[in-house]
Protein backbone atom coordinates (compact mmCIF):
# COMPACT_ATOMS: atom_id res chain seq x y z
CA UNK A 1 0.00 0.00 0.00
CA UNK A 2 0.67 3.81 -0.68
CA UNK A 3 2.43 5.02 2.58
CA UNK A 4 0.84 7.76 5.01
CA UNK A 5 2.90 10.84 5.18
CA UNK A 6 2.56 10.12 9.18
CA UNK A 7 2.90 7.75 11.95
CA UNK A 8 -0.31 6.68 13.66
CA UNK A 9 1.57 8.24 17.09
CA UNK A 10 1.49 11.53 15.07
CA UNK A 11 -1.94 12.15 14.30
CA UNK A 12 -2.77 15.41 16.27
CA UNK A 13 -3.93 18.29 14.09
CA UNK A 14 -3.49 15.99 11.07
CA UNK A 15 -6.49 17.19 8.51
CA UNK A 16 -8.60 14.70 7.37
CA UNK A 17 -11.29 14.77 4.68
CA UNK A 18 -13.43 11.87 4.54
CA UNK A 19 -15.78 11.63 1.02
CA UNK A 20 -18.87 10.19 2.28
CA UNK A 21 -18.37 10.78 6.12
CA UNK A 22 -21.67 9.02 7.14
CA UNK A 23 -21.03 5.33 5.57
CA UNK A 24 -21.02 3.09 8.72
CA UNK A 25 -17.30 2.09 7.97
CA UNK A 26 -16.63 5.75 6.99
CA UNK A 27 -17.61 7.20 9.97
CA UNK A 28 -15.83 4.83 12.23
CA UNK A 29 -12.72 5.72 10.82
CA UNK A 30 -13.51 9.24 11.10
CA UNK A 31 -14.33 8.87 14.96
CA UNK A 32 -10.49 6.51 15.17
CA UNK A 33 -8.85 10.14 13.91
CA UNK A 34 -11.28 12.40 15.65
CA UNK A 35 -10.37 10.58 18.89
CA UNK A 36 -6.54 10.35 18.18
CA UNK A 37 -6.15 14.32 17.83
CA UNK A 38 -6.66 14.96 14.30
CA UNK A 39 -8.59 17.28 12.20
CA UNK A 40 -11.66 15.76 10.57
CA UNK A 41 -14.36 17.14 8.17
CA UNK A 42 -16.18 15.76 5.51
CA UNK A 43 -18.91 15.63 2.94
CA UNK A 44 -22.07 13.26 2.61
CA UNK A 45 -25.41 13.48 0.41
CA UNK A 46 -27.35 12.95 3.17
CA UNK A 47 -27.95 14.46 7.15
CA UNK A 48 -28.59 11.52 8.44
CA UNK A 49 -28.93 10.87 12.21
CA UNK A 50 -25.32 9.32 12.04
CA UNK A 51 -24.13 12.63 10.61
CA UNK A 52 -25.68 14.66 13.21
CA UNK A 53 -24.17 12.43 15.61
CA UNK A 54 -20.72 12.67 14.45
CA UNK A 55 -21.44 16.77 14.30
CA UNK A 56 -22.13 16.66 17.86
CA UNK A 57 -18.96 14.83 18.72
CA UNK A 58 -17.16 17.68 17.19
CA UNK A 59 -16.75 16.96 12.95
CA UNK A 60 -17.61 19.43 10.68
CA UNK A 61 -19.87 18.03 7.78
CA UNK A 62 -21.32 19.82 4.77
CA UNK A 63 -23.92 18.03 2.38
CA UNK A 64 -23.24 19.92 -1.10
CA UNK A 65 -21.06 18.65 -3.38
CA UNK A 66 -18.86 22.19 -3.62
CA UNK A 67 -15.27 22.95 -3.87
CA UNK A 68 -16.00 26.40 -1.69
CA UNK A 69 -17.01 24.10 1.28
CA UNK A 70 -13.98 20.87 1.26
CA UNK A 71 -10.99 21.44 2.88
CA UNK A 72 -7.98 22.60 0.76
CA UNK A 73 -5.35 21.89 3.68
CA UNK A 74 -6.11 18.29 3.84
CA UNK A 75 -3.45 15.93 4.84
CA UNK A 76 -5.78 13.12 3.05
CA UNK A 77 -8.29 12.40 1.77
CA UNK A 78 -10.30 9.50 2.23
CA UNK A 79 -13.13 8.03 -0.04
CA UNK A 80 -15.04 4.72 -0.28
CA UNK A 81 -15.48 3.27 -4.14
CA UNK A 82 -19.36 4.04 -3.89
CA UNK A 83 -18.62 7.84 -4.79
CA UNK A 84 -19.39 8.83 -8.34
CA UNK A 85 -16.42 9.18 -10.12
CA UNK A 86 -18.14 12.44 -11.35
CA UNK A 87 -18.58 14.06 -8.24
CA UNK A 88 -16.52 17.50 -8.28
CA UNK A 89 -14.49 17.32 -4.96
CA UNK A 90 -13.29 13.82 -5.75
CA UNK A 91 -11.80 15.30 -8.91
CA UNK A 92 -10.55 18.31 -7.41
CA UNK A 93 -8.66 16.81 -5.25
CA UNK A 94 -7.54 14.00 -7.80
CA UNK A 95 -6.22 17.10 -9.87
CA UNK A 96 -4.49 18.52 -7.64
CA UNK A 97 -1.72 15.97 -5.96
CA UNK A 98 -3.65 15.03 -2.80
CA UNK A 99 -3.07 12.03 -1.31
CA UNK A 100 -5.81 10.19 -2.26
CA UNK A 101 -6.71 6.47 -0.01
CA UNK A 102 -9.51 4.49 0.00
CA UNK A 103 -11.33 3.15 3.38
CA UNK A 104 -9.70 -0.21 2.94
CA UNK A 105 -6.53 0.96 2.71
CA UNK A 106 -6.44 3.04 5.92
CA UNK A 107 -7.84 -0.19 7.50
CA UNK A 108 -4.62 -1.87 6.47
CA UNK A 109 -2.58 1.00 7.79
CA UNK A 110 -4.06 1.14 11.35
CA UNK A 111 -4.48 -2.85 11.88
CA UNK A 112 -0.68 -3.64 10.57
CA UNK A 113 0.79 -3.40 13.50
CA UNK A 114 -2.59 -4.53 16.19
CA UNK A 115 -3.10 -8.33 16.93
CA UNK A 116 -6.78 -8.34 14.48
CA UNK A 117 -10.01 -10.19 14.72
CA UNK A 118 -11.44 -10.06 11.18
CA UNK A 119 -15.13 -10.81 10.85
CA UNK A 120 -16.26 -11.75 7.38
CA UNK A 121 -19.43 -13.26 5.28
CA UNK A 122 -22.00 -11.83 3.15
CA UNK A 123 -24.09 -12.06 6.35
CA UNK A 124 -24.07 -11.89 9.61
CA UNK A 125 -20.82 -9.89 10.20
CA UNK A 126 -22.12 -6.87 11.90
CA UNK A 127 -23.72 -8.41 14.77
CA UNK A 128 -20.58 -11.31 15.16
CA UNK A 129 -18.07 -8.10 15.18
CA UNK A 130 -20.30 -6.04 17.63
CA UNK A 131 -20.60 -9.37 19.92
CA UNK A 132 -16.74 -10.33 20.01
CA UNK A 133 -16.03 -6.79 20.43
CA UNK A 134 -18.44 -6.61 23.96
CA UNK A 135 -16.80 -9.72 24.96
CA UNK A 136 -13.33 -8.30 24.65
CA UNK A 137 -14.10 -5.07 25.80
CA UNK A 138 -17.04 -6.47 28.70
CA UNK A 139 -13.91 -9.13 29.73
CA UNK A 140 -11.38 -5.90 30.45
CA UNK A 141 -8.98 -8.09 27.49
CA UNK A 142 -9.61 -4.68 25.26
CA UNK A 143 -9.49 -3.98 21.64
CA UNK A 144 -10.03 -1.45 19.46
CA UNK A 145 -13.26 -1.96 17.60
CA UNK A 146 -13.97 -0.67 14.02
CA UNK A 147 -17.92 -1.74 13.54
CA UNK A 148 -20.19 -2.11 10.52
CA UNK A 149 -22.97 -1.02 12.96
CA UNK A 150 -24.14 1.06 15.63
CA UNK A 151 -23.55 -0.73 19.28
CA UNK A 152 -26.83 -0.68 21.51
CA UNK A 153 -24.80 -1.31 24.39
CA UNK A 154 -22.15 1.71 23.76
CA UNK A 155 -24.05 4.07 21.13
CA UNK A 156 -20.97 4.00 18.62
CA UNK A 157 -19.32 2.12 15.92
CA UNK A 158 -16.16 2.97 16.70
CA UNK A 159 -13.99 2.63 19.97
CA UNK A 160 -10.18 3.02 21.37
CA UNK A 161 -8.19 1.49 23.95
CA UNK A 162 -4.56 0.91 24.67
CA UNK A 163 -4.27 -2.27 23.71
CA UNK A 164 -2.90 -3.15 20.02
CA UNK A 165 -5.86 -5.64 19.45
CA UNK A 166 -8.08 -4.64 16.43
CA UNK A 167 -11.27 -5.97 15.97
CA UNK A 168 -12.65 -5.20 12.13
CA UNK A 169 -15.65 -5.99 10.18
CA UNK A 170 -13.90 -7.48 6.93
CA UNK A 171 -16.19 -6.14 3.80
CA UNK A 172 -16.24 -8.23 0.96
CA UNK A 173 -17.61 -5.21 -0.99
CA UNK A 174 -15.08 -3.87 -3.61
CA UNK A 175 -12.68 -7.12 -2.40
CA UNK A 176 -11.66 -4.41 0.35
CA UNK A 177 -11.21 -7.39 3.16
CA UNK A 178 -8.19 -8.37 1.13
CA UNK A 179 -5.98 -5.75 2.48
CA UNK A 180 -6.63 -7.05 5.75
CA UNK A 181 -4.49 -9.70 7.78
CA UNK A 182 -5.87 -11.30 10.25
CA UNK A 183 -4.94 -13.32 13.60
CA UNK A 184 -8.39 -14.70 13.85
CA UNK A 185 -11.13 -14.55 10.89
CA UNK A 186 -14.31 -15.62 11.17
CA UNK A 187 -16.27 -16.49 7.66
CA UNK A 188 -20.18 -16.73 8.40
CA UNK A 189 -21.05 -17.03 4.61
CA UNK A 190 -20.45 -16.53 0.77
CA UNK A 191 -23.32 -16.18 -1.35
CA UNK A 192 -23.90 -14.51 -4.35
CA UNK A 193 -23.85 -10.80 -3.48
CA UNK A 194 -21.98 -8.01 -4.49
CA UNK A 195 -22.47 -9.46 -8.56
CA UNK A 196 -21.53 -5.97 -9.60
CA UNK A 197 -18.05 -6.53 -8.41
CA UNK A 198 -17.60 -10.06 -8.41
CA UNK A 199 -19.63 -11.04 -11.75
CA UNK A 200 -20.29 -14.53 -10.45
CA UNK A 201 -20.82 -16.72 -7.56
CA UNK A 202 -17.61 -18.54 -7.87
CA UNK A 203 -15.60 -14.97 -7.90
CA UNK A 204 -17.25 -14.26 -4.48
CA UNK A 205 -16.72 -17.91 -3.30
CA UNK A 206 -12.25 -17.05 -4.26
CA UNK A 207 -12.62 -14.38 -2.70
CA UNK A 208 -13.36 -15.27 0.65
CA UNK A 209 -10.27 -18.25 -0.18
CA UNK A 210 -8.09 -15.75 -0.70
CA UNK A 211 -8.95 -14.00 2.71
CA UNK A 212 -8.28 -17.08 4.68
CA UNK A 213 -4.92 -17.22 3.14
CA UNK A 214 -4.22 -13.92 4.71
CA UNK A 215 -4.41 -15.47 8.00
CA UNK A 216 -0.83 -14.71 9.74
CA UNK A 217 1.32 -17.89 10.66
CA UNK A 218 -0.65 -19.34 13.86
CA UNK A 219 -3.74 -17.71 13.50
CA UNK A 220 -7.19 -19.49 13.63
CA UNK A 221 -10.21 -19.56 10.97
CA UNK A 222 -13.87 -20.06 12.52
CA UNK A 223 -16.09 -20.81 9.54
CA UNK A 224 -19.66 -21.68 9.17
CA UNK A 225 -19.75 -25.55 9.03
CA UNK A 226 -21.56 -26.51 5.27
CA UNK A 227 -20.00 -23.41 3.26
CA UNK A 228 -19.45 -24.53 -0.57
CA UNK A 229 -15.94 -25.25 -0.87
CA UNK A 230 -15.46 -24.96 3.34
CA UNK A 231 -11.90 -27.58 2.32
CA UNK A 232 -11.10 -24.67 0.09
CA UNK A 233 -10.80 -22.51 3.54
CA UNK A 234 -7.46 -23.08 5.10
CA UNK A 235 -4.92 -21.85 7.95
CA UNK A 236 -3.12 -23.32 10.61
CA UNK A 237 -6.17 -23.47 13.30
CA UNK A 238 -9.44 -24.05 12.22
CA UNK A 239 -12.55 -24.45 13.98
CA UNK A 240 -16.13 -24.65 12.14
CA UNK A 241 -20.03 -23.63 13.92
CA UNK A 242 -23.36 -24.36 13.19
CA UNK A 243 -26.41 -24.35 15.16
CA UNK A 244 -27.25 -28.26 15.08
CA UNK A 245 -24.70 -29.98 13.04
CA UNK A 246 -23.21 -32.69 15.57
CA UNK A 247 -20.09 -32.28 13.47
CA UNK A 248 -19.16 -28.87 14.07
CA UNK A 249 -16.50 -27.84 17.08
CA UNK A 250 -19.18 -25.41 18.35
CA UNK A 251 -23.26 -26.00 18.32
CA UNK A 252 -25.52 -25.53 20.66
CA UNK A 253 -28.08 -27.83 22.27
CA UNK A 254 -30.66 -27.25 24.75
CA UNK A 255 -32.36 -24.81 23.58
CA UNK A 256 -35.27 -23.20 25.91
CA UNK A 257 -37.41 -19.81 25.35
CA UNK A 258 -37.96 -17.66 28.12
CA UNK A 259 -39.79 -14.02 28.02
CA UNK A 260 -38.46 -13.55 24.47
CA UNK A 261 -34.79 -14.31 24.95
CA UNK A 262 -32.70 -17.78 24.05
CA UNK A 263 -30.88 -19.73 26.72
CA UNK A 264 -28.97 -22.90 25.41
CA UNK A 265 -26.06 -24.41 26.32
CA UNK A 266 -22.65 -24.53 23.94
CA UNK A 267 -20.66 -27.48 22.80
CA UNK A 268 -16.97 -26.74 22.18
CA UNK A 269 -13.86 -28.61 21.70
CA UNK A 270 -12.92 -28.03 25.32
CA UNK A 271 -16.15 -29.03 26.77
CA UNK A 272 -19.84 -27.91 27.04
CA UNK A 273 -20.63 -23.95 27.89
CA UNK A 274 -23.92 -24.35 30.26
CA UNK A 275 -26.78 -21.54 30.35
CA UNK A 276 -25.72 -18.96 27.63
CA UNK A 277 -28.52 -16.53 27.78
CA UNK A 278 -29.12 -14.20 24.25
CA UNK A 279 -31.72 -11.48 24.57
CA UNK A 280 -31.84 -10.96 20.44
CA UNK A 281 -34.53 -13.02 18.59
CA UNK A 282 -33.22 -15.40 15.84
CA UNK A 283 -31.76 -18.70 15.89
CA UNK A 284 -29.15 -17.03 13.28
CA UNK A 285 -28.12 -14.99 16.21
CA UNK A 286 -27.24 -18.02 18.55
CA UNK A 287 -25.56 -19.12 15.38
CA UNK A 288 -23.46 -15.71 15.44
CA UNK A 289 -22.87 -16.10 19.11
CA UNK A 290 -21.13 -19.45 18.71
CA UNK A 291 -18.63 -17.53 16.39
CA UNK A 292 -18.39 -15.06 18.95
CA UNK A 293 -17.12 -17.97 21.54
CA UNK A 294 -15.04 -19.66 19.32
CA UNK A 295 -13.59 -16.38 18.81
CA UNK A 296 -12.94 -16.27 22.21
CA UNK A 297 -11.73 -19.14 23.77
CA UNK A 298 -9.15 -18.73 21.05
CA UNK A 299 -7.76 -15.84 23.00
CA UNK A 300 -8.32 -17.45 25.84
CA UNK A 301 -11.33 -15.64 27.92
CA UNK A 302 -12.64 -17.40 30.60
CA UNK A 303 -16.19 -19.06 30.55
CA UNK A 304 -18.12 -16.95 32.96
CA UNK A 305 -16.51 -13.72 31.24
CA UNK A 306 -17.81 -14.88 28.49
CA UNK A 307 -21.04 -15.67 29.39
CA UNK A 308 -21.70 -12.30 31.46
CA UNK A 309 -20.72 -10.88 28.21
CA UNK A 310 -23.60 -12.18 26.13
CA UNK A 311 -26.09 -12.07 28.35
CA UNK A 312 -25.27 -8.12 28.23
CA UNK A 313 -25.04 -7.79 25.35
CA UNK A 314 -28.07 -6.00 23.54
CA UNK A 315 -27.28 -6.01 19.88
CA UNK A 316 -26.66 -3.09 17.30
CA UNK A 317 -28.96 -0.58 15.97
CA UNK A 318 -31.24 -2.36 12.78
CA UNK A 319 -30.16 -5.98 13.61
CA UNK A 320 -33.29 -7.54 14.91
CA UNK A 321 -33.95 -4.71 17.21
CA UNK A 322 -36.85 -4.63 19.45
CA UNK A 323 -38.08 -1.09 19.11
CA UNK A 324 -41.49 -1.97 20.72
CA UNK A 325 -41.78 -4.94 22.72
CA UNK A 326 -45.33 -4.93 25.02
CA UNK A 327 -48.33 -6.79 25.49
CA UNK A 328 -49.86 -5.00 22.26
CA UNK A 329 -46.92 -4.12 19.90
CA UNK A 330 -44.10 -5.78 18.26
CA UNK A 331 -41.92 -3.89 16.08
CA UNK A 332 -38.71 -5.47 14.55
CA UNK A 333 -35.86 -2.85 12.72
CA UNK A 334 -33.59 -4.74 10.67
CA UNK A 335 -31.03 -4.59 7.77
CA UNK A 336 -31.49 -7.68 5.91
CA UNK A 337 -31.09 -6.56 2.34
CA UNK A 338 -29.71 -10.25 0.95
CA UNK A 339 -32.30 -13.03 0.42
CA UNK A 340 -30.66 -15.61 2.88
CA UNK A 341 -31.16 -12.51 5.64
CA UNK A 342 -34.47 -12.25 5.18
CA UNK A 343 -34.95 -15.86 5.44
CA UNK A 344 -32.92 -15.83 8.71
CA UNK A 345 -34.74 -12.77 9.74
CA UNK A 346 -38.08 -13.86 9.40
CA UNK A 347 -37.74 -17.52 10.45
CA UNK A 348 -36.22 -16.05 13.84
CA UNK A 349 -39.53 -14.32 13.89
CA UNK A 350 -41.34 -17.16 13.61
CA UNK A 351 -39.59 -18.95 16.33
CA UNK A 352 -40.38 -16.24 18.52
CA UNK A 353 -44.12 -15.33 17.92
CA UNK A 354 -46.91 -17.79 16.63
CA UNK A 355 -49.05 -14.47 15.77
CA UNK A 356 -49.61 -13.19 11.94
CA UNK A 357 -46.06 -11.52 10.73
CA UNK A 358 -46.59 -8.39 8.47
CA UNK A 359 -43.21 -7.48 6.87
CA UNK A 360 -42.71 -4.38 5.05
CA UNK A 361 -39.18 -4.52 2.85
CA UNK A 362 -37.42 -1.86 0.83
CA UNK A 363 -35.03 -3.48 -1.81
CA UNK A 364 -31.30 -2.09 -2.20
CA UNK A 365 -30.19 -1.57 -5.43
CA UNK A 366 -31.06 -2.46 -8.94
CA UNK A 367 -28.45 -4.74 -9.69
CA UNK A 368 -29.56 -6.79 -6.25
CA UNK A 369 -32.77 -7.08 -7.27
CA UNK A 370 -32.61 -7.65 -10.36
CA UNK A 371 -29.62 -10.51 -9.74
CA UNK A 372 -31.41 -11.81 -6.79
CA UNK A 373 -35.18 -11.81 -7.45
CA UNK A 374 -36.37 -15.57 -7.02
CA UNK A 375 -34.57 -15.41 -3.57
CA UNK A 376 -36.06 -12.19 -2.04
CA UNK A 377 -39.30 -13.43 -3.09
CA UNK A 378 -38.58 -17.00 -1.54
CA UNK A 379 -37.63 -15.63 1.82
CA UNK A 380 -40.27 -13.15 2.10
CA UNK A 381 -43.21 -15.75 1.66
CA UNK A 382 -42.37 -17.11 4.85
CA UNK A 383 -44.18 -13.88 6.14
CA UNK A 384 -48.25 -13.31 6.36
CA UNK A 385 -48.32 -10.17 4.92
CA UNK A 386 -45.55 -8.31 2.64
CA UNK A 387 -44.90 -4.74 1.48
CA UNK A 388 -42.66 -3.70 -0.49
CA UNK A 389 -41.26 -0.47 -0.87
CA UNK A 390 -39.84 1.03 -4.14
CA UNK A 391 -36.12 0.08 -4.80
CA UNK A 392 -33.40 2.10 -3.02
CA UNK A 393 -31.17 3.07 -5.66
CA UNK A 394 -28.22 3.79 -3.65
CA UNK A 395 -24.99 4.72 -6.16
CA UNK A 396 -26.88 2.97 -8.97
CA UNK A 397 -29.31 4.28 -12.09
CA UNK A 398 -32.06 2.62 -12.75
CA UNK A 399 -32.29 -0.71 -15.16
CA UNK A 400 -35.51 -1.08 -17.89
CA UNK A 401 -37.57 -4.00 -15.91
CA UNK A 402 -36.23 -3.65 -12.34
CA UNK A 403 -38.43 -2.67 -9.63
CA UNK A 404 -40.25 -3.63 -6.57
CA UNK A 405 -42.61 -5.48 -8.76
CA UNK A 406 -40.46 -7.87 -10.07
CA UNK A 407 -40.23 -9.44 -6.66
CA UNK A 408 -43.54 -8.57 -6.02
CA UNK A 409 -44.90 -10.86 -9.32
CA UNK A 410 -42.82 -13.71 -8.00
CA UNK A 411 -43.88 -14.31 -4.74
CA UNK A 412 -46.75 -16.85 -4.31
CA UNK A 413 -48.47 -15.58 -0.47
CA UNK A 414 -51.78 -13.78 -1.76
CA UNK A 415 -51.33 -10.70 0.64
CA UNK A 416 -48.83 -8.14 -0.94
CA UNK A 417 -47.96 -5.07 -2.42
CA UNK A 418 -46.36 -2.28 -3.34
CA UNK A 419 -46.78 0.84 -1.40
CA UNK A 420 -45.00 4.14 -1.30
CA UNK A 421 -43.63 5.45 2.44
CA UNK A 422 -46.52 7.98 2.89
CA UNK A 423 -48.76 4.34 1.63
CA UNK A 424 -46.95 2.83 4.33
CA UNK A 425 -47.51 5.09 7.02
CA UNK A 426 -51.58 5.25 6.29
CA UNK A 427 -51.50 1.87 6.27
CA UNK A 428 -50.02 1.49 9.62
CA UNK A 429 -52.16 4.28 11.01
CA UNK A 430 -55.72 2.50 9.52
CA UNK A 431 -54.75 -1.57 10.01
CA UNK A 432 -52.21 -1.60 13.38
CA UNK A 433 -50.42 -4.76 12.82
CA UNK A 434 -49.37 -6.27 16.16
CA UNK A 435 -46.45 -7.71 15.22
CA UNK A 436 -44.75 -5.64 12.35
CA UNK A 437 -41.26 -6.00 11.11
CA UNK A 438 -39.38 -3.59 8.72
CA UNK A 439 -36.44 -4.27 6.86
CA UNK A 440 -33.99 -2.99 4.35
CA UNK A 441 -30.27 -1.21 3.76
CA UNK A 442 -31.83 1.46 2.11
CA UNK A 443 -33.23 4.90 3.72
CA UNK A 444 -36.56 2.35 5.42
CA UNK A 445 -35.05 3.92 8.82
CA UNK A 446 -35.96 7.72 7.89
CA UNK A 447 -39.51 5.62 8.28
CA UNK A 448 -38.94 3.73 11.49
CA UNK A 449 -39.46 6.72 14.52
CA UNK A 450 -43.16 8.02 12.13
CA UNK A 451 -43.99 4.18 12.28
CA UNK A 452 -43.02 3.75 15.66
CA UNK A 453 -45.28 6.78 17.21
CA UNK A 454 -48.25 5.72 14.88
CA UNK A 455 -48.06 2.11 16.82
CA UNK A 456 -47.62 3.98 20.05
CA UNK A 457 -50.71 6.42 19.40
CA UNK A 458 -52.60 3.46 18.48
CA UNK A 459 -51.88 1.08 21.84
Amino acid sequence: MQQLLFERSQLTNIRVYFIGIGGIGMSALARFFHQNGAIVSGYDRHRSELCQKLETEGIKIHYEDSLELLDKKADIVIYTPAIPKEMHELNFYKDNGYKLMKRSEILQWITEGTFNVCIGGTHGKSTITSLVSHILRDSQFGCNAFLGAISVNYGTNFWKDEHAVSVVEADEYDRSFLRLSPNVAVITAMDADHLDIYGTLENVQQAFIDFSKRIRPEGCLIVKKGLAKEQELVADNKFTYSFNDVSADYRAENLRVENGSYIYDVVTPTGTIKDITLHLGGIHNIENSLAAIAVSQFVKIEESLIRNAIASFRGVKRRFEYLIKDNKHVLIDDYAHHPEELRALLEGVKTLYKQKIVAVFQPHLYTRTRDLADGFAKSLDIADEVILLPIYPARELPIEGVDSQLILDKMTIQNKRVLSKDEVIATIQSENPPLLVMCGAGDIDELIPIVKKELENNI
